[in-house]
């Protein structure tokens, strides 16, 4: 089993998220510079965060027509799982690989703090090991979170299981005050049709170990090792 880290120029998490898998759950990691044509022979691919190209013209807008993520594409329509965090995410969402769309934050200013997530569905690659019931606290970095989508995309999310995750206060209640950026109905990620495309703002990768605060990150990446054990 192994994982691919792709590295745009910019990326200041891509270290974080092979940490997290290499060290901590002893995965096989290798990094995949933005530039390269093929991701070899990795089962998975992080898309991570950071600030690829400065977030120049907006997040993820210029990083969507690097090279590595025709294959990554090509990988994805093959069934291949694929998570991107943060500005991972905002990448996914320029290459049209997940729907709706990112804007700046609501309050136009910078959060970075843990949040509450709860997890809305399992039944992804990457969700499958998040114990119900269980909020998790993961936590954010951005200046452009605040994910939106019109009424009939957002409904057809629904309809189709496809918000994972929403930003909850302390009881599990997608209130207002407990939403970071503004993001519409607190979705904090989605994932696409086939369900092999995850897409979240809040970082995992910086939550495997208590020490740092909290460990509710490595339920992503177990699940992700348990669905790949499962099909290989």
């Amino acid at each position: 089993m192994k994982f691919g880290v792709l590295v745009f120029p910019g990326s200041n998490c891509d270290h974080d998220a092979y940490h997290a898998l290499k060290h901590i759950h002893g995965i096989d990691t290798t990094f995949i510079w933005h530039k390269e044509s093929d991701i070899g022979d990795v089962d998975a691919v992080i898309v991570p965060g950071g600030f690829s190209y400065g977030d120049y013209l907006r997040s993820g807008a210029i990083a969507r027509f690097s090279p590595v993520m025709n294959a990554v594409s090509d990988f994805a329509q093959k069934g291949g799982p694929v998570l991107g965090i943060c500005n991972g995410f905002q990448i996914l969402l320029e290459a049209r690989l997940l729907p709706g769309t990112m804007m700046a934050n609501e309050h136009l200013r910078f959060a970075c703090k843990f949040v509450n997530l709860k997890c809305e569905s399992r039944n992804t690659p990457f969700t499958s090991m998040v114990p119900d019931d269980t909020l998790l606290q993961i936590p954010i970095a951005h200046g452009e979170g605040n994910y939106f989508a019109e009424e009939d995309l957002r409904k057809k999310l629904e309809d189709n299981d496809q918000i994972v995750f929403r930003y909850t206060d302390d009881h599990g209640e997608t209130t207002r005050l407990a939403n970071p950026n503004g993001s519409v109905d607190n979705i904090a990620g989605i994932c696409n049709k086939n369900r092999n495309v995850v897409g979240m703002m809040p970082h995992p990768e910086r939550a495997v170990e208590k020490k740092l605060g909290s460990d509710h990150g490595k339920y992503l990446f177990e699940s992700a090792v348990a669905s790949l054990t499962t099909i290989m």
